[in-house]
């Protein structure tokens, strides 16, 4: 390796700190709330801020310096404001970054996780996602901000069975619905459905149903706190989903194709979207796909892994189900649909 080449991997290095630096930043201005508190106040001095975010002011002095060193927040005379950058980091922007950073203090979470496990091979499960208490209540939103476009975009107009499913109206169920972004969504483009939600986090449960009453389907849309590995339903229903959590149960796949094959109803349909883990290892050096190998080295952490689509195609198979596979964002991202033979 030559001098030259050592400098500028040096250089190529430091750079890709100093943006894990910056999104570490983002994150607090977040979770905090003070990159919403500097849009209402538009500009303000650091006291003003403390006050209004009732936070302590050496903290947010600290934390506004950095985010002034980072261009989140521009400077005039004593009083700060956001820059374009920083608008967009607001959770309410129509074009959020937050998911970024968010996801960003998880990966660091889960590979800190990780380096403490690997001399004994533990794997302590899903509650390492409460661990951090300022992660957990972001976690359905990030979902919401980096699929719902999607979604709507590209998922929903490209297959039948949701063309199918507004037609008819009908029910619907999401098991391991997070904070409820997928069944929102849906109602808005099926006005005649009705569904219900179900995951196993009860901080999940109670931002689906507040969320779903401030945007008008609660009358529509229902949820509660429940397993994927015991859901039952009284009758058959006309769609299921998993939106990203069949990789969390598949260690009991042949019971929970069953349990889905046996509630939906036979001109319905079972979506199951997930993560793509690609049958070629060369694949995840493809920028769209490299951050699929960080999220499994955390699926890992969890007793999880991620999925090849072929393998949830399979799983369809055993139990009698013809599986369609649809790849999207380049193939990263998988959405496998069932309809009984």
């Amino acid at each position: 390796m030559t001098e030259s080449l050592i400098e500028e991997t040096r250089k190529q290095l430091r750079r890709e700190a100093q943006g894990a630096m910056s999104l570490t930043i983002a994150f607090i201005g977040v979770v905090n709330g003070l990159f919403e508190i500097l849009h209402r106040l538009g500009a303000a001095g650091v006291d003003d801020i403390a006050k209004n975010a009732a936070m302590d002011a050496a903290y947010v002095r600290r934390w506004v310096d950095a985010a002034y060193a980072f261009g989140y927040l521009d400077l005039d005379g004593t009083s700060f404001h956001l820059s374009e950058k920083g608008d967009m980091m607001r959770p309410s922007h129509p074009e959020t970054l937050m998911p970024i950073a968010i996801g960003s203090v998880l990966s660091t979470h889960m590979a800190d996780r990780a380096a403490e496990l690997m001399p004994t091979g533990e794997r302590p499960g899903e509650k390492v996602l409460g661990e951090r208490k300022t992660i957990l209540p972001w976690f359905g939103a990030m979902l919401e901000a980096n699929f719902s476009g999607l979604f709507e975009r590209e998922i929903s107009p490209r297959l039948s069975v949701y063309k199918e499913l507004d037609k008819k109206g009908g029910t619907v169920v999401d098991l391991g619905c997070g904070n409820g972004w997928y069944l929102r969504a849906l109602a808005k483009r099926c006005p005649g459905i009705r569904g219900s939600g179900i995951d196993g986090f009860d901080e999940n449960i109670r931002r689906a149903q507040h969320l779903a009453k401030d945007q008008g389907f609660s009358d529509r849309l229902t949820f509660r706190v429940g397993d994927i590995k015991s859901f039952a339903q009284e009758a058959p229903v006309d769609l299921i989903a998993m939106n990203r959590a069949l990789h969390h149960v598949w260690d009991e796949k042949e019971s929970v194709f069953r349990i889905l094959e046996n509630h939906v109803l036979p001109e319905g349909a079972v979506v199951i979207w997930e993560p793509a883990w690609p049958d070629n290892p060369a694949d995840l050096r493809e920028p769209r796909k490299r951050p699929l190998a960080v999220q499994n080295l955390g699926e890992h952490v969890q007793g999880n892994h991620l999925l090849r689509p072929e393998e949830i195609a399979e799983a369809f198979r055993t139990v009698g189900m013809d599986p369609e596979i649809h790849l999207f964002s380049e193939g990263a991202e998988a959405v496998i649909v069932g309809r009984k033979a």
